[in-house]
């Protein structure tokens, strides 16, 4: 699906939505959390099977398609 090797979609996990590969976390999550005023260590407390890299890999895609 994606050609960020941090992310995977599948229809058979949460009907398609992006999700930090190995994980059925969607990547959602972290945009919200972040947007909600929590902190990144917030996120991987809760979601301990997210990698710290892959969350700084996906803010940091973020971030590169909208400047």
């Amino acid at each position: 699906m994606s050609k960020a090797p941090f992310l995977e979609s599948s229809r058979d996990v949460l009907g398609g939505t992006p999700v930090f590969k190995g994980t059925r976390v969607p990547v959602k999550a972290l945009i919200d959390y972040l947007q909600g005023g929590d902190t990144l260590d917030d996120f991987l407390r809760d979601f301990p099977t997210v990698k710290r890299d892959q969350a700084r890999q996906a803010f940091n895609a973020a971030k590169d398609a909208l400047i």
